[in-house]
């Protein structure tokens, strides 16, 4: 009788919990698309029909870029949960599109990380956490090279003044912040050895995962990256391509730098945008429509195929 109060408690919960998530993720994006001040959706519909986005090729050169940049995230995962287990790449995007539903309304995607190790076994769970954070490591280090490299080449032809002194200070805190987090964990032992373990667990990976890994980032980054210079070319943005790149590859140095919830990324990116190519004189709409159409094709559309998994996903406890 225990038991079986025990289990249905348990299924209850876990449906309350991706009814939440689900709901949550659905609430969002309707207020980033339908509430939105800084773009209302009329003005968004009609700049879409005035550069034809809706025509066929338009649109099917658009969802290629959007299938080829989450063909290669659930490749990379799939990769590297191969070296803990074999898993099919039918199972790699279930995770990995239920965990972009769970991450969104999460600060820097974190719910990603809890999202896919419940996919696994709990003796699995924290090699799963150092397998992710290796995938993400290499996505974030090549968007720090290229938008360095970006960055520079755009600062030194537009004669950008940077304040050396404000980001200095932005930098130092920062640092300060993670030493004396581990500084803590440390002291009082805070999981100290759940770290160790994730760490050991990530320096045994073959280098030849690592570079397969870094690779697919690569990939990755030139496409969604190249899609965005589709778009500046389809809404008329008068642009040379290797200044484009640059613009491009600042904004999403910027922006990733930059803690913040993941739903409202597309905020943070469009002011960023919309700074970046102020340089260029571009249309502030006209970069506050890329940058949401960007989100709409890589973030919300795999996020509600994501709400399905979410919603069919069954615990260990159910299988």
């Amino acid at each position: 009788m225990y038991n079986s109060l025990t289990y249905k408690t348990k299924q209850f919960f876990w449906l309350i919990l991706k009814l939440s998530i689900v709901i949550g993720c659905t609430y969002f994006i309707y207020l980033r698309l339908g509430k939105n001040e800084q773009l209302f959706f009329s003005d968004f519909y009609q700049k879409l029909s005035k550069n034809n986005i809706f025509s066929f090729k338009t649109a099917f050169i658009l969802f290629i870029f959007s299938f080829l940049n989450w063909f290669l995230e659930i490749l990379k995962w799939k990769y590297l949960v191969g070296f803990l287990k074999k898993i099919s790449f039918y199972k790699a995007a279930k995770q990995s599109l239920a965990s972009l539903t769970t991450s969104l309304i999460t600060p820097n995607r974190i719910g990603e990380y809890g999202a896919k190790a419940i996919y696994f076994n709990k003796n699995d769970r924290k090699k799963i956490l150092g397998l992710n954070f290796v995938g993400n490591f290499y996505q974030m280090l090549m968007t720090l090279f290229f938008g360095v490299i970006g960055f520079s080449y755009f600062s030194f032809l537009h004669k950008v003044e940077i304040n050396f002194p404000q980001i200095f200070i932005i930098f130092l805190t920062i640092f300060i912040a993670i030493t004396a987090f581990f500084l803590i964990i440390k002291r009082f032992n805070l999981g100290e050895l759940y770290f160790k373990k994730v760490r050991n667990f990530t320096k045994k990976i073959p280098l030849s995962l690592n570079i397969k890994v870094s690779f697919l980032s690569f990939l990755r980054f030139v496409v969604f990256s190249h899609q965005f210079y589709f778009l500046l070319i389809i809404f008329t943005v008068n642009i040379s391509y290797l200044e484009a790149i640059s613009a491009i590859t600042s904004v999403y140095l910027i922006a990733s730098i930059i803690p913040m919830l993941s739903l409202f990324d597309v905020v943070l990116k469009s002011s960023v945008a919309i700074w970046v190519f102020s340089f260029f004189n571009a249309e502030p709409l006209t970069i506050l429509s890329i940058t949401t159409l960007m989100w709409i094709l890589n973030f919300v559309l795999p996020a509600i195929i994501g709400c399905y998994f979410v919603l069919t996903f069954k615990p260990n406890f159910v299988k």
